[in-house]
């Protein structure tokens, strides 16, 4: 192998995010060549309408995919909230990088200073329903673009949402006036992480990540896609489910966000393939609990 060629999309964000499992592997595998194959999405591209309406979870990892699939690159790398719940044929996550803060947070005012119909900015049903159930009085927008645009998108009045993780990798945690924290806000699946992908019949690369699989992390993420992939890949409602080794909290809501069903198990111990299907067994209440 001449250089192993990582996929990734251009924003900044996924490039830092890149570069840092980029320089984990030429530290693992002194004298590898890494390089980075840069991937425009369909997420990129249509930033003028709400994810949900263009395929929500996937638009931004398709293209990366395929990049792979096809031979321009050996790796994909995603940020672990974006990927499906059902591996992509032809493809295995070789990798899940040490997880992050998972929180959301708050940019522009904390919640108690927000007065009351203040407007928040937030491309996510998730972030949408919940902070609706916390402060019923809120007014949301829509908010897309990469992060720098979307700090440039502050309501006068308000505050935006963001990932803690994207605020971090940046360096840009000064920019946060509040973390909401797991109990009030569930993180989405797998938020805080990166995913690493590659061919599942690419031994060799396989090997090389399996150096910098975060074990831990793979874990919590395990559970928490277990809980997802049991909703199915369809689903459009509101879901949040984090765990953080020893408690595992899930969130559904329905459309019209008049029912919210909230739950949590302890995962302190136990075979993370019996913590997975009680995973789904939680999924199967909730849905259940919402009506959906």
């Amino acid at each position: 192998m001449s250089a192993l060629r990582i996929a990734t999309r251009g924003s900044l964000q996924a490039r830092t995010q890149s570069e840092h499992i980029a320089a984990l592997l030429r530290d693992a595998h002194p004298g590898l060549v890494v390089e980075l194959v840069f991937v425009d999405t369909t997420g990129d591209r249509r930033q003028d309408v709400p994810l949900h309406t263009i395929g929500g979870q996937g638009v931004f990892v398709k293209e990366v995919q395929s990049a792979v699939l096809d031979g321009r690159a050996d790796v994909a790398v995603h940020s672990a909230k974006d990927l499906p719940s059902t591996v992509t044929n032809g493809l295995v996550i070789a990798a899940f990088g040490e997880r992050r803060d998972p929180r959301d947070v708050l940019v522009g005012s904390t919640l108690s200073n927000l007065a009351d119909g203040a407007t928040v900015a937030t491309g996510s049903v998730r972030r949408r329903a919940q902070l609706r159930r916390l402060r019923p009085d809120l007014r949301f927008v829509e908010l897309r673009g990469n992060i720098p645009t979307r700090l440039e998108k502050i309501p006068t009045d308000g505050a935006i949402v963001m990932a803690a993780a994207a605020l971090e990798i940046l360096g840009w945690t000064d920019r946060i006036s509040e973390h909401l924290s797991v109990t009030d806000m569930v993180p989405a699946v797998g938020q805080g992480s990166v995913a690493v992908e590659c061919r599942a019949d690419d031994s060799i690369t396989v090997d090389l990540l399996s150096a910098i699989d975060h074990r831990s992390s793979r874990r919590a993420l395990e559970i928490e896609r277990a809980f997802l992939a049991e909703l199915g890949s369809g689903c459009s409602l509101p879901i949040g489910a984090h765990d953080d080794g020893r408690t595992f909290r899930v969130h559904l809501s329905s459309d019209d966000g008049a029912r919210h069903h909230v739950a949590e198990m302890s995962t302190a111990s136990g075979e993370t393939t019996s913590l997975m299907d009680r995973a789904r067994e939680m999924a199967r209440v909730a849905r259940s609990a919402v009506g959906d």
